[in-house]
């Protein structure tokens, strides 16, 4: 991979081979840098990481603005560069970063979307998938998104040898290459079990990925989009239809239903309790409908 700016490559491969960061995730911090250099060139002309001052990213955050971009897009550039000058001062390049002085927009907080418990009864209960291929394998996807929370990328990529019949457990391997297990029902398992079974003999040489298409290939996530969306079209309502819907809302009904904040952070997966605490925040709106329907002074 080789960028724009020279300057940069040597952060970009402490991301890939250091950081051990998705292709994906190199290519929009390559992206923000490239972008940002790009403006400073055309501005100020070349110069020195050492000679870039807070003012002029101020400049270049500002411009963004202009162009329309959002607090959440800016804020991920402002994290990109963060991550670049963090980098800098550790090489000894800077003496300190430019970035304490810059202020990432305020984002609105929006609630994560997610299907009612009813909803989603009536799907794995009352739909009629498709009797072919296709229509088994939309049936264990959904099941696996929605029983597990596993992100779109680790569903695709979800091996047979990670699934542990005999514990009732699945391997994970999340962001950053990280593992973890998640505990699954014994019908989830039977569910994985019997298509693996029946994969055998539709596609005797597809033994490494769980899930395969009508062709005998891995899931491409085009296709997981569409199955996902096709189905939750005929039982909600909400305008967010996608594969990460099911993971809002496999939290969200742990979360409704009591779960410990700690333990719905575990079998997400993230990094940080920050991206987890979204989830309490839709018990509170759950709560307030309760309340105000219950209570006689509401």
């Amino acid at each position: 991979m080789h960028t724009a700016y020279p300057i940069i490559q040597p952060f970009l491969d402490y991301l890939k081979f250091e950081k051990r960061f998705s292709q994906h995730t190199v290519s929009s911090y390559e992206t923000d840098l490239v972008s940002f250099f790009d403006y400073i060139i055309t501005q100020y002309g070349t110069m020195p990481i050492p000679d870039i001052s807070h003012v002029f990213i101020r400049g270049w955050l500002a411009s963004l603005k202009d162009d329309g971009l959002t607090a959440k897009s800016i804020n991920r550039k402002i994290s990109t560069l963060r991550s670049f000058f963090k980098y800098q001062l550790k090489l000894g390049v800077i003496a300190q970063t430019p970035m304490t002085k810059i202020i990432a927009p305020k984002i609105e907080k929006r609630l994560p979307q997610f299907v009612a418990d009813k909803d989603m009864g009536t799907l794995l209960n009352h739909v009629e998938f498709g009797d072919d291929w296709a229509g088994k394998t939309e049936r264990l996807l959904i099941q696996l998104l929605y029983h597990t929370g596993m992100r779109l990328s680790e569903l695709i990529n979800l091996k047979e040898g990670n699934v542990n019949a005999a514990n009732h457990t699945l391997k994970i391997l999340g962001k950053g290459n990280k593992e973890r297990v998640l505990p699954v029902s014994s019908e989830l398992v039977k569910a994985v079990q019997d298509y693996i079974a029946e994969k055998r003999t539709v596609f005797p040489e597809n033994r490494e990925f769980v899930l395969c298409s009508a062709k005998g290939k891995q899931l491409a996530p085009r296709a997981v989009y569409t199955s996902v969306r096709k189905y939750l079209s005929l039982i909600t309502t909400i305008e967010k239809r996608s594969p990460h819907v099911l993971r809002h809302t496999f939290a969200t009904h742990l979360t409704n239903n009591g779960a410990d904040l700690n333990a719905v952070k575990e079998l997400l997966g993230h990094s940080s309790l920050a991206a987890t605490q979204v989830y309490t925040h839709n018990t509170i709106e759950k709560l307030k409908n309760i309340y105000q329907k219950a209570h006689p002074k509401a």
